[in-house]
């Protein structure tokens, strides 16, 4: 089984690259599920219904979130109708959404599981546990679990593929948005990459304007982030390969599209 994780979709510039690329990635890679990080895809913080609909139509299964999710107020109009859409499942007890979605790809079924960390980031729940309360779930009925980690440490996010090893079909890091190098089996058949990178502009710095990162860092005064509409784009994405018996990753492997990295089907 194939599985295609896009990470960290950034803006309009970040939606035009999924839904131009998402067909030659499906053709060349042929996933069987196809996951989108969505949590910066309005305008770089949050996500709309529409936006939602338009990630499906496109290809994708399921929509992951992170700590933007209510950055858009629209999604608390349809998150609880958005049977595909996974928000971090360690938001305290009561908090619109699921952290755990199951989809069905024929006799087979696929858990996506999403949290999201704390160093650095609001102390919601503790997502170790309660990934220990999912994964517990998730495992008494299928063997494939995908996990997204949304958190800004490494540190932490490593500490989570460890953590999951053996239990899990990967773990995927998200957030920070520089595609890392450390894709990796672990010993146990565990997949994990502690950051997949970001889908948007490419001359940007993390995605928006970067003369007003800039400027944050020479004044320490407040700015407004904007993400740039026009100029070069990146698509960053992982691919995992998981075994049909076991769930456990054959392969993992970086996708990253760019000016200095094009796309050969």
């Amino acid at each position: 089984m194939n599985i295609l994780f896009i990470g960290d979709v950034v803006g309009s510039p970040g939606r035009d690259t999924v839904k131009e690329y998402l067909p030659k990635l499906k053709e060349k890679y042929r996933p069987h599920l196809t996951i989108i990080n969505g949590e910066n895809a309005a305008g770089g913080k949050g996500i709309t219904g529409q936006i939602y609909k338009n990630f499906l139509e496109w290809g994708a299964q399921a929509v992951t979130l992170g700590n933007h999710a209510w950055d858009n107020r629209d999604i608390l109009e349809f998150i609880d109708q958005a049977k595909n859409m996974v928000r971090p499942a360690n938001f305290p007890a009561g908090t619109p959404g699921k952290g755990l979605v199951y989809l069905k790809l024929n006799e087979l079924e696929v858990a996506v599981i999403n949290l999201q960390g704390r160093t650095f980031l609001p102390a919601i729940d503790c997502p170790f546990r309660k990934a220990d309360e999912l994964v517990e779930e998730a495992s008494a009925r299928t063997p494939f679990i995908f996990v997204d980690f949304h958190a800004e440490a490494t540190s932490e996010k490593m500490a989570m593929g460890w953590y999951l090893d053996g239990r899990v079909s990967a773990v995927v890091g998200t957030h920070t948005h520089v595609q890392t190098s450390d894709n990796r089996i672990l010993p146990g058949g565990t997949g994990f990459i502690t950051d997949v990178g970001m889908t948007g502009p490419y001359d940007g710095i993390l995605g928006v304007e970067r003369d007003a990162v800039i400027k944050r860092f020479l004044t320490s005064m407040p700015v407004r982030f904007e993400v740039p509409k026009e100029g070069p784009v990146q698509l960053s994405a992982i691919m995992v390969e998981l075994d049909r018996k076991t769930g456990k990753t054959r392969k993992i492997e970086r996708i990253l599209i760019n000016s200095d990295h094009p796309f050969y089907s």
